[in-house]
């Protein structure tokens, strides 16, 4: 069993983050993890991905050319990187800021999911990308949404921890709005 996904957006949309979490979570299930992240010099607004590889066997390169998932947080990233889902791949969207209909990727399955407006339901646009993180694990069945829930301790600083019930209810409005 291998799994890949792509994750990108802009700096402050906590993609690396979702990334560190879903390794975390790999990790927590007896994963070998491989994560790769990569932003721009800008702090807030330039490009942010990362790559994360988790297999039970070996994982071997980050880099992945042709992600199995995609999780796409903004309308650039998904100009730029959507048609590289490659064939039986998923590619799960933020149809809030991301204009898609119309678009086709041939074999590729296109699931929207309103991440900002639910994050703002939460009362907190922070919770963005934890919406995206229960979003991708109710989609494919890779992570159990339990184990992102315990990476949770792992991903984020101990001064946050009082924030993990509020995470925990972003990941599981991310599950339902995908699944």
């Amino acid at each position: 069993m291998r799994h890949d996904v792509f994750i990108s957006g802009y700096g402050g949309q906590g993609v690396l983050l979702a990334g560190n979490l879903l390794s975390y979570a790999a990790i927590h299930e007896g994963l070998n993890v491989s994560f790769f992240p990569s932003y721009g010099v800008e702090k807030r607004g330039g490009s942010a991905m990362c790559t994360i590889v988790f297999s039970d066997g070996d994982t071997g390169s980050p880099v992945v050319g042709h992600p199995s998932v995609s999780v796409i947080l903004n309308q650039l990233s998904f100009d730029k990187y959507a048609a590289k889902v490659k064939p039986g791949g998923i590619c799960i969207v933020n149809s809030s800021l991301v204009e898609c209909d119309g678009v086709e990727l041939p074999e590729v399955e296109l699931v929207k999911v309103p991440m900002n407006r639910i994050a703002l339901e939460l009362e907190d646009i922070r919770m963005l990308n934890m919406v995206a993180c229960g979003a991708y694990v109710a989609k494919t069945g890779a992570l159990k949404i339990t184990s992102l829930e315990e990476a949770l301790k792992k991903a984020l600083p101990e001064r946050n921890h009082r924030l993990i019930p509020a995470n925990v209810k972003a990941i599981r409005a991310g599950a339902v709005a995908a699944g």
